[in-house]
């Protein structure tokens, strides 16, 4: 599974959730004007724009491992330091910043305790440290009726409902192992327009995430069996969507 496609595919298939996801996470994380802020694996940059209109462009830094996705936050961002680097080494010294972030990363991590703990060194002392992955493991994603879908073609497939922070309490377990102090766990909720069946469906066959890739290892038939059955969960359209995340903060 890799991140290393067009900006633009990410934007068709989760890009619309995250920029709805982007608000009450800044919200949640007490993002205030004066602060300085990393953005930790921050894609094309759905939460990096909600950051920039809190505390300005100068005072917003952001990360990625995905070169793609880096040209693209540096070509909407100009003004603010996005840089090539894995949340596990971040290229920062400690206490750089007054709140990190990593909205829908967690679960991608090589190795998410390292990830949390790198987080927290480069914050301030008592500084925040913020994240939040969708509730997988509770069918509560934008991409719910998808895993059930495929569930029914091969059972024994459980899609992403097993990665770290993915289900209920297990993100703060994370952020208490990597030492992060005072932590709280809340739940957040948006909900999207899509147009037709088809505007939803189409981003699946783009290969982003570990459902796009998925996808791509599924026979025709297997696929449109997917897809069929997408539809009858989901209906024809106009429809929206409601998907939650957890989302948790502690203290540095």
């Amino acid at each position: 599974m890799s991140f290393d496609l067009p900006a633009t595919s990410y934007d068709r298939f989760m890009g619309r959730y995250s920029a709805r996801l982007a608000p009450p996470f800044c919200e949640f994380a007490a993002i205030r004007a004066g602060q300085r802020v990393l953005d930790v694996g921050c894609g094309p940059g759905a939460l990096t724009g909600e950051l920039i209109g809190t505390v300005g462009h100068e005072a917003v830094t952001a990360v990625d491992p995905s070169g793609p996705f880096v040209t693209a936050a540096r070509s909407r961002y100009p003004g603010v330091d996005v840089r090539l680097a894995s949340a596990e080494d971040l290229p920062f010294s400690n206490g750089m910043f007054d709140a990190t972030c990593a909205q829908l990363v967690v679960h991608f991590m090589a190795d998410p305790v390292a990830g949390l703990a790198e987080m927290a060194r480069v914050t301030r002392p008592a500084g925040r440290v913020v994240a939040s992955v969708w509730d997988h493991a509770g069918d509560r994603s934008p991409i719910s009726a998808f895993w059930q879908a495929a569930r029914e073609i091969r059972p024994e497939d459980q899609g992403e409902s097993g990665l770290a922070g993915a289900r209920r309490g297990h993100l703060s377990e994370l952020f208490g192992s990597a030492g992060i102090d005072r932590i709280e766990e809340a739940e957040l909720t948006v909900r999207c327009e899509h147009e037709s069946f088809d505007d939803w469906w189409t981003p699946f066959t783009l290969g982003v995430g570990p459902a796009g890739a998925y996808a791509r290892t599924l026979g025709d038939e297997e696929l449109a069996s997917v897809r069929d059955r997408c539809r009858q969960l989901l209906g024809d359209g106009p429809f929206t969507l409601t998907a939650t995340a957890w989302i948790v903060r502690g203290r540095a």
